[in-house]
């Protein structure tokens, strides 16, 4: 049996493989969705290998992913303080694999709440109420009804969000769509804290100066009074504006990526913005430490000469935002050229 291409689909074919870096074998593999009702997650496998899992107990502060893991089989986000691992840092609780909220929203701070804090009066947290569905296929799919609420239980937000899954045998894709409504007048308010975030593994911060506190074999928190143990910690952020390591921070971009070696993978991933979204392109909240968040609705917070965006809902008013996260492992990173081409496939996607 011969196959004859046409010039068109040729043409096409090469784009793919030129351009886009895809091979012959680049095909989607499939996503399994199980729920798991009783112990409030909804675990993501791709190819039978768990890639994460969605957690929405009401014992935590709000819904997140986590673990989170490379198509490699390495884990990228931070265990703490879920599961603490040696050598990691042990700051910020409310670092917690793979989220969404924002840190002022009617004068709540919905970002830094945690088990940590006692006075929550000036703290909101986020509850979800029914998952609406799931599905598995070439593309996996959850999608969650939720509520932003404060301490007395008002409802501020009623928040509908879909994480679409798909996957190749080098990659991993969630595209993350989140439509808020206002269930009572609504201000965000700029702010620096927001908006998609995740925490990452030690392997993708930048190497540690000076004293830090880790945890130990137990995951008790340990403070290192000597230069920290940078073995294998490689992480570098770069953005599609150009900016690299440190200067990522604070810069307006339409993907931030941070790439690193781990496992004898090198494993690139990140966020990258729809033209859609309000305060497009993003802003980005990324540090050497370990945090790595893109936001829509904070600039000003990160500088003063950036016009100052406050987002007003009325009431039954909605906010939709659409982000991608992306994940690759490999033996080199993701150029330019291709996250460019990532992101244009996003915002035709949606």
């Amino acid at each position: 049996m011969k196959i004859f291409f046409s010039n068109i689909t040729w043409s096409v074919f090469l784009f793919c493989l030129l351009v886009l870096g895809c091979s012959s074998d680049d095909f989607h593999l499939n996503v399994s969705v199980q729920e798991n009702k009783q112990d409030k997650k909804i675990d993501v496998m791709v190819a039978d290998q768990l890639f994460t899992s969605y957690h929405y107990s009401v014992a935590y502060e709000k819904p997140f992913l986590f673990p989170v893991y490379s198509p490699n089989g390495s884990v990228i986000t931070r265990g703490y303080p879920l599961e603490p691992r040696k050598g990691e840092r042990v700051d910020h609780p409310h670092h917690t694999g793979m989220w969404f909220n924002h840190g002022n929203v009617n004068g709540l701070d919905f970002w830094n709440n945690s088990s940590a804090i006692k006075n929550k009066e000036k703290y909101g947290h986020i509850v979800v109420t029914k998952v609406l569905k799931t599905q598995s296929g070439k593309k996996g799919l959850i999608k969650v009804f939720s509520e932003w609420r404060d301490q007395q239980e008002n409802v501020l937000l009623e928040e509908t969000t879909e994480y679409i899954i798909h996957a190749t045998k080098e990659s991993r894709v969630i595209d993350h769509i989140s439509t808020m409504k206002a269930v009572q007048d609504v201000t965000f308010t700029d702010n620096k804290e927001g908006m998609i975030a995740i925490r990452v593994d030690r392997s993708f911060e930048e190497p540690a100066k000076g004293d830090m506190i880790f945890t130990d074999a137990h995951g008790n928190p340990t403070e290192v009074k000597v230069q920290a143990d940078n073995t294998g910690v490689n992480g570098v952020y770069y953005s599609s504006s150009g900016y690299i390591g440190d200067k990522v921070w604070s810069t307006r971009n339409e993907w931030v990526l941070l790439t690193g070696e781990k496992d004898g993978s090198v494993i690139t991933f990140g966020f990258f913005d729809h033209p859609d979204n309000v305060g497009y392109p993003f802003h980005s909240h990324a540090r050497g430490y370990g945090l790595f968040a893109c936001n829509n609705l904070g600039s000003r917070a990160y500088n003063k000469q950036d016009d100052e965006i406050v987002k007003h809902l009325g009431k039954g008013e909605t906010l939709m935002l659409k982000h991608r996260f992306y994940i690759e492992a490999g033996t080199e990173k993701i150029s330019k050229e291709r996250a460019d081409a990532i992101g244009r496939d996003f915002y035709k996607a949606y």
